[in-house]
């Protein structure tokens, strides 16, 4: 790996079929962007369809010959999850790359269409009922993968598998690290099932370090949003275009082994080029992984065709 590594340095990705979720803005923009600069077929899967249009015209104008859908996704609807699902599999006979991006950051209390945590729903189970409705799709393409993006926030991150719909006691930033704590779980438990699987498909996870994105201003309070932007930003933060290098190298360059976690190099993860890092213990832990995998499927309803790495 370089110790500088580009989206120059990605290789051609013509014919390969993307879906990126929260491709409308921040990274998923970005990723996008360069994906479809090396020559990927890109479905931007966007809640604001009109965002998404506006970065589909924005790419566009800079590969004409980029070919480029836009799709209606809500992750905090599992309706909206499984019509995505349902119009693409209608649409395409394979999926060669799933960038599960999108998500929320330090929200107020609320609860998805389904009754669940917004940050939990959305960052994770939303994610994961939507890897599952397109398994099919591409479990069985060689070279598909499916990159998860998760954050350093993990490492706070506990699942309070009696307290999943914050109930009883309600904290937005313990309710995001659970959240991203549970984006790793998931993709490691999906590496080492697809591998039991002996499936073409790999799953990998990728964190940007602490990015400078809307997601840091969309949902926390004013104070803490002074707080991100004049203080700790200048101080720590690198720019949306440094932060998703570790999303484009996890979903693009050969030889990332499944159940990797790329992130930052520098400053202990928070900046950097993209390089393989090392995931919490709680991350690492297989019988935590697989509780949360059958939780999972028993909150959305979504079964994966997958045996467990465990019974494998």
């Amino acid at each position: 790996m370089s110790t500088k590594w580009l989206p120059a340095e990605m290789p051609d990705q013509s014919g390969r079929i993307a879906v990126v979720t929260g491709a409308n803005s921040g990274l998923g923009r970005i990723v996008a962007r360069e994906l479809a600069a090396r020559g990927a077929n890109l479905v931007l899967a966007c809640r604001d369809e009109a965002k998404g249009r506006s970065t589909a015209k924005e790419i566009k104008a800079a590969r004409p010959a980029a070919k480029i859908e836009v799709a209606a996704l809500d992750l905090a609807d599992l309706s909206s999850v499984r019509s995505f699902s349902e119009r693409f599999r209608a649409g395409h006979d394979r999926l060669d790359l799933l960038v599960n991006n999108a998500g929320i950051m330090a929200a107020p209390y609320a609860r998805t269409a389904d009754g669940f945590e917004l940050q939990l729903g959305t960052n994770h189970l939303g994610h994961f009922a939507l890897t599952g409705l397109l398994l099919g799709a591409l479990k069985e393409q060689p070279g598909a993968r499916v990159v998860t993006v998760s954050s350093m926030a993990h490492l706070g991150g506990l699942i309070e598998f009696s307290d999943l719909t914050g109930e009883r006691h309600y904290s937005r930033w313990r309710a995001y690290a659970q959240s991203k704590l549970a984006n790793l779980l998931f993709a490691f438990e999906l590496a080492r099932r697809l591998e039991a699987a002996r499936s073409n498909a790999a799953s990998v996870a990728a964190h940007p370090g602490w990015a400078a994105t809307n997601l840091q201003f969309n949902a926390p309070p004013p104070h803490e949003r002074l707080l991100l932007r004049f203080v700790l930003n200048p101080l720590i933060a690198q720019s949306e275009e440094m932060g998703a290098l570790p999303i484009l190298y996890a979903a693009t360059m050969p030889g990332v082994a499944s159940g990797s976690f790329i992130g930052p190099d520098r400053l202990g993860g928070f900046r950097g080029y993209p390089t393989p890092v090392r995931a919490s213990a709680s991350a690492n832990n297989p019988e935590l992984a697989r509780r949360l995998w059958q939780v999972s499927e028993e909150l959305t309803g979504v079964r994966y065709d997958l045996p467990s790495a465990k019974a494998a």
